[in-house]
Protein backbone atom coordinates (compact mmCIF):
# COMPACT_ATOMS: atom_id res chain seq x y z
CA UNK A 1 0.00 0.00 0.00
CA UNK A 2 3.01 2.70 0.91
CA UNK A 3 4.58 1.49 -2.22
CA UNK A 4 1.57 2.46 -4.27
CA UNK A 5 1.24 5.88 -2.65
CA UNK A 6 5.04 6.49 -3.40
CA UNK A 7 4.53 5.53 -6.77
CA UNK A 8 1.27 7.69 -7.55
CA UNK A 9 3.22 10.78 -5.69
CA UNK A 10 6.27 10.68 -8.03
CA UNK A 11 3.80 10.27 -11.05
CA UNK A 12 2.16 12.84 -10.08
CA UNK A 13 5.13 15.43 -9.83
CA UNK A 14 6.52 14.00 -12.72
CA UNK A 15 3.31 15.10 -14.80
CA UNK A 16 3.17 18.66 -13.08
CA UNK A 17 7.19 18.99 -14.14
CA UNK A 18 6.03 17.91 -18.07
CA UNK A 19 2.82 20.18 -17.41
CA UNK A 20 4.95 23.03 -16.99
CA UNK A 21 7.77 22.42 -19.13
CA UNK A 22 4.72 22.29 -21.90
CA UNK A 23 3.41 25.72 -21.01
CA UNK A 24 6.62 27.41 -20.19
CA UNK A 25 7.21 26.20 -23.90
CA UNK A 26 4.17 27.52 -25.24
CA UNK A 27 4.31 30.57 -23.58
CA UNK A 28 7.70 31.65 -24.78
CA UNK A 29 7.08 30.60 -28.30
CA UNK A 30 3.95 32.52 -28.94
CA UNK A 31 3.16 35.94 -29.69
CA UNK A 32 2.26 38.36 -27.10
CA UNK A 33 -1.54 38.38 -28.56
CA UNK A 34 -1.24 34.62 -27.59
CA UNK A 35 -3.81 32.90 -25.51
CA UNK A 36 -1.24 32.16 -22.39
CA UNK A 37 -0.60 35.47 -22.53
CA UNK A 38 -3.55 36.62 -22.24
CA UNK A 39 -4.69 34.22 -19.46
CA UNK A 40 -1.08 35.97 -17.58
CA UNK A 41 -2.96 39.89 -18.21
CA UNK A 42 -6.24 38.43 -17.00
CA UNK A 43 -4.50 36.56 -13.77
CA UNK A 44 -2.70 39.84 -12.80
CA UNK A 45 -5.36 42.23 -13.43
CA UNK A 46 -7.61 39.71 -11.15
CA UNK A 47 -4.95 39.34 -8.10
CA UNK A 48 -3.20 42.87 -8.35
CA UNK A 49 -6.04 44.27 -6.07
CA UNK A 50 -5.73 41.25 -3.66
CA UNK A 51 -1.66 41.93 -3.67
CA UNK A 52 -2.10 45.25 -3.06
CA UNK A 53 -4.38 45.20 -0.26
CA UNK A 54 -2.65 42.76 1.46
CA UNK A 55 0.37 45.33 1.22
CA UNK A 56 -1.53 47.86 3.16
CA UNK A 57 -2.89 45.78 5.53
CA UNK A 58 0.49 44.25 6.11
CA UNK A 59 2.41 47.40 6.12
CA UNK A 60 1.67 48.45 9.67
CA UNK A 61 3.35 45.07 10.80
CA UNK A 62 6.17 45.86 8.26
CA UNK A 63 6.86 49.25 9.64
CA UNK A 64 6.56 47.81 13.64
CA UNK A 65 9.64 45.41 12.84
CA UNK A 66 11.54 48.39 10.88
CA UNK A 67 10.69 50.67 13.94
CA UNK A 68 12.55 48.17 16.25
CA UNK A 69 15.14 47.65 13.63
CA UNK A 70 16.18 51.09 13.79
CA UNK A 71 15.84 51.48 17.04
CA UNK A 72 17.97 48.79 17.94
CA UNK A 73 20.55 49.68 15.16
CA UNK A 74 20.23 53.72 16.90
CA UNK A 75 20.59 52.21 20.37
CA UNK A 76 24.22 50.63 19.17
CA UNK A 77 25.18 54.04 18.00
CA UNK A 78 23.97 55.74 20.73
CA UNK A 79 26.93 54.05 23.06
CA UNK A 80 29.24 54.23 20.10
CA UNK A 81 29.04 57.70 20.43
CA UNK A 82 28.80 58.16 23.81
CA UNK A 83 32.41 55.81 24.25
CA UNK A 84 33.74 57.67 21.93
CA UNK A 85 32.82 61.05 23.08
CA UNK A 86 34.47 59.58 27.02
CA UNK A 87 37.03 58.92 25.23
CA UNK A 88 37.42 62.75 23.19
CA UNK A 89 37.14 64.12 26.94
CA UNK A 90 39.68 62.06 28.74
CA UNK A 91 42.13 63.06 25.86
CA UNK A 92 41.40 66.49 26.07
CA UNK A 93 41.43 66.58 29.93
CA UNK A 94 44.91 64.97 29.65
CA UNK A 95 45.70 67.63 26.88
CA UNK A 96 45.13 70.31 29.49
CA UNK A 97 46.82 68.40 32.38
CA UNK A 98 49.59 68.24 29.91
CA UNK A 99 49.84 71.88 28.83
CA UNK A 100 49.29 73.31 32.46
CA UNK A 101 52.01 71.03 33.38
CA UNK A 102 54.43 72.40 30.64
CA UNK A 103 53.38 75.68 31.33
CA UNK A 104 54.52 75.40 34.85
CA UNK A 105 57.63 74.06 33.83
CA UNK A 106 58.51 76.56 31.18
CA UNK A 107 57.49 79.22 33.63
CA UNK A 108 59.96 77.72 36.28
CA UNK A 109 63.21 77.97 34.17
CA UNK A 110 62.41 81.24 33.12
CA UNK A 111 62.44 82.59 36.77
CA UNK A 112 66.02 80.36 37.14
CA UNK A 113 67.35 82.23 33.97
CA UNK A 114 65.84 85.69 35.69
CA UNK A 115 67.67 84.96 38.96
CA UNK A 116 70.29 82.44 37.76
CA UNK A 117 69.69 79.71 40.12
CA UNK A 118 71.32 77.36 38.05
CA UNK A 119 74.28 77.49 40.33
CA UNK A 120 72.13 76.81 43.37
CA UNK A 121 71.49 73.28 41.79
CA UNK A 122 67.45 73.30 41.58
CA UNK A 123 66.21 69.80 42.00
CA UNK A 124 62.68 69.76 40.57
CA UNK A 125 59.97 67.73 42.28
CA UNK A 126 55.99 67.40 41.76
CA UNK A 127 53.80 67.91 45.32
CA UNK A 128 52.61 64.67 46.41
CA UNK A 129 50.69 65.98 49.41
CA UNK A 130 48.96 69.27 50.96
CA UNK A 131 47.92 69.70 54.56
CA UNK A 132 44.60 69.50 54.68
CA UNK A 133 44.39 72.63 57.38
CA UNK A 134 42.76 75.92 56.17
CA UNK A 135 45.89 77.40 55.52
CA UNK A 136 47.71 74.76 53.45
CA UNK A 137 50.86 75.06 55.95
CA UNK A 138 52.92 72.13 54.01
CA UNK A 139 53.48 69.98 51.75
CA UNK A 140 55.18 67.38 50.44
CA UNK A 141 57.10 66.28 47.57
CA UNK A 142 58.67 63.13 45.63
CA UNK A 143 62.19 64.49 46.40
CA UNK A 144 64.38 63.42 49.12
CA UNK A 145 68.03 62.69 50.90
CA UNK A 146 68.46 60.29 47.65
CA UNK A 147 68.50 63.78 45.57
CA UNK A 148 70.48 65.93 47.93
CA UNK A 149 67.64 67.32 49.73
CA UNK A 150 68.41 68.60 53.31
CA UNK A 151 66.30 70.15 56.16
CA UNK A 152 66.69 74.14 55.63
CA UNK A 153 66.75 73.72 51.83
CA UNK A 154 64.55 76.96 50.48
CA UNK A 155 62.25 75.63 48.38
CA UNK A 156 60.07 77.84 45.33
CA UNK A 157 57.46 77.73 42.31
CA UNK A 158 57.03 78.54 39.28
CA UNK A 159 56.11 82.40 40.47
CA UNK A 160 57.99 83.17 43.98
CA UNK A 161 59.51 81.50 47.27
CA UNK A 162 57.11 79.15 48.87
CA UNK A 163 58.64 77.71 51.96
CA UNK A 164 61.82 75.97 53.33
CA UNK A 165 62.32 71.76 54.03
CA UNK A 166 61.62 71.23 57.43
CA UNK A 167 61.71 66.90 57.12
CA UNK A 168 63.62 65.24 55.18
CA UNK A 169 63.34 61.00 53.80
CA UNK A 170 64.97 58.87 51.19
CA UNK A 171 62.78 60.04 48.49
CA UNK A 172 60.34 62.70 49.82
CA UNK A 173 60.46 66.02 51.97
CA UNK A 174 58.17 68.01 54.04
CA UNK A 175 57.92 71.63 53.38
CA UNK A 176 56.56 74.25 55.48
CA UNK A 177 55.13 77.01 53.77
CA UNK A 178 55.96 81.00 54.03
CA UNK A 179 52.42 81.28 55.77
CA UNK A 180 52.94 78.73 58.80
CA UNK A 181 52.74 80.44 61.71
CA UNK A 182 56.24 78.88 62.05
CA UNK A 183 57.88 80.82 59.52
CA UNK A 184 59.60 83.57 59.80
CA UNK A 185 61.66 84.81 56.43
CA UNK A 186 64.22 87.81 56.36
CA UNK A 187 63.05 90.15 53.76
CA UNK A 188 63.61 93.80 52.03
CA UNK A 189 61.07 95.69 49.99
CA UNK A 190 60.63 98.60 47.79
CA UNK A 191 63.06 100.24 45.72
CA UNK A 192 65.58 101.41 48.90
CA UNK A 193 65.43 97.83 50.43
CA UNK A 194 63.81 98.40 53.74
CA UNK A 195 64.40 95.57 55.56
CA UNK A 196 62.31 93.54 57.84
CA UNK A 197 60.94 90.04 58.82
CA UNK A 198 57.93 88.67 56.66
CA UNK A 199 55.77 86.25 58.83
CA UNK A 200 51.60 85.49 58.39
CA UNK A 201 49.39 88.01 59.29
CA UNK A 202 46.69 85.36 60.22
CA UNK A 203 46.10 81.55 60.57
CA UNK A 204 43.41 80.81 57.91
CA UNK A 205 44.46 83.32 55.14
CA UNK A 206 47.60 82.54 52.85
CA UNK A 207 47.14 85.53 50.79
CA UNK A 208 47.77 87.19 53.56
CA UNK A 209 51.56 88.12 54.81
CA UNK A 210 53.02 91.17 57.04
CA UNK A 211 56.02 92.36 57.02
CA UNK A 212 57.34 93.48 60.70
CA UNK A 213 60.37 95.49 62.17
CA UNK A 214 60.52 97.81 59.23
CA UNK A 215 62.10 101.25 60.49
CA UNK A 216 59.41 103.92 61.47
CA UNK A 217 60.46 106.00 58.50
CA UNK A 218 60.54 103.52 55.66
CA UNK A 219 59.51 104.86 52.62
CA UNK A 220 57.18 101.95 51.08
CA UNK A 221 53.94 102.02 48.83
CA UNK A 222 50.95 99.35 48.11
CA UNK A 223 52.81 97.43 45.14
CA UNK A 224 56.14 97.54 45.98
CA UNK A 225 57.87 94.34 45.92
CA UNK A 226 59.05 92.43 48.78
CA UNK A 227 62.09 89.88 48.34
CA UNK A 228 64.59 87.75 50.59
CA UNK A 229 66.86 89.38 52.02
CA UNK A 230 69.48 86.85 52.30
CA UNK A 231 73.31 87.77 53.22
CA UNK A 232 76.38 89.74 51.12
CA UNK A 233 79.59 88.05 50.57
CA UNK A 234 81.32 90.17 53.36
CA UNK A 235 78.47 89.47 55.96
CA UNK A 236 79.94 86.40 58.01
CA UNK A 237 75.76 85.02 59.12
CA UNK A 238 74.23 82.54 57.00
CA UNK A 239 71.06 82.93 55.85
CA UNK A 240 68.78 79.80 54.74
CA UNK A 241 67.36 82.19 51.72
CA UNK A 242 69.86 83.24 49.46
CA UNK A 243 69.18 86.74 48.38
CA UNK A 244 66.46 88.51 45.54
CA UNK A 245 63.89 85.55 46.10
CA UNK A 246 60.37 87.58 45.17
CA UNK A 247 57.90 86.84 48.12
CA UNK A 248 55.04 89.31 47.46
CA UNK A 249 53.80 92.53 46.82
CA UNK A 250 52.84 94.94 49.30
CA UNK A 251 48.82 95.56 49.61
CA UNK A 252 48.41 98.16 52.27
CA UNK A 253 50.18 99.36 55.36
CA UNK A 254 48.46 99.56 59.11
CA UNK A 255 49.93 102.72 61.51
CA UNK A 256 52.17 103.93 58.76
CA UNK A 257 55.14 105.93 60.49
CA UNK A 258 54.94 104.54 63.46
CA UNK A 259 57.13 101.75 65.68
CA UNK A 260 53.55 99.26 65.40
CA UNK A 261 53.38 99.52 61.52
CA UNK A 262 52.64 96.42 60.02
CA UNK A 263 53.33 96.28 56.26
CA UNK A 264 50.86 93.57 54.83
CA UNK A 265 51.44 91.81 51.51
CA UNK A 266 50.17 89.28 49.21
CA UNK A 267 52.55 86.31 47.91
CA UNK A 268 53.12 85.91 44.69
CA UNK A 269 52.44 82.30 45.05
CA UNK A 270 49.17 80.73 45.15
CA UNK A 271 49.70 78.65 48.08
CA UNK A 272 46.46 76.57 46.93
CA UNK A 273 47.59 75.83 43.66
CA UNK A 274 51.14 74.05 44.39
CA UNK A 275 52.25 71.50 41.41
CA UNK A 276 55.24 71.77 40.53
CA UNK A 277 58.74 73.11 43.28
CA UNK A 278 62.14 73.30 42.97
CA UNK A 279 64.28 72.93 45.93
CA UNK A 280 67.35 75.11 45.88
CA UNK A 281 70.14 72.42 47.44
CA UNK A 282 73.00 75.10 47.27
CA UNK A 283 72.10 78.26 48.13
CA UNK A 284 73.85 81.39 48.23
CA UNK A 285 74.70 82.44 51.46
CA UNK A 286 73.52 79.04 53.08
CA UNK A 287 76.18 76.70 52.68
CA UNK A 288 75.66 73.03 53.89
Amino acid sequence: MYDKTVRRRRAVLLLLVACSLILLTAYFGESGGGALHGVQRGTSAVLSPVQEGASRALKPVRDLFGWFGDTLAAKGQVKELRAERDRLRTEALRREALERDNKRLSDMLELNGALGLEAMAPRTGRVIFQSPTVWYATIRVDKGSDDGVRVGHPVINEEALIGRVTQVFGGSAQVTLITDTTMKVPARAGPRGIFGVVEPASAGNPNDLIMRFAPPGARLSPGDRVLTRGTEPEDRRRSLYPPGLPIGRITHIVNEGTDTQEIHLRPFANMRSLDFVQILTRPRGGGE
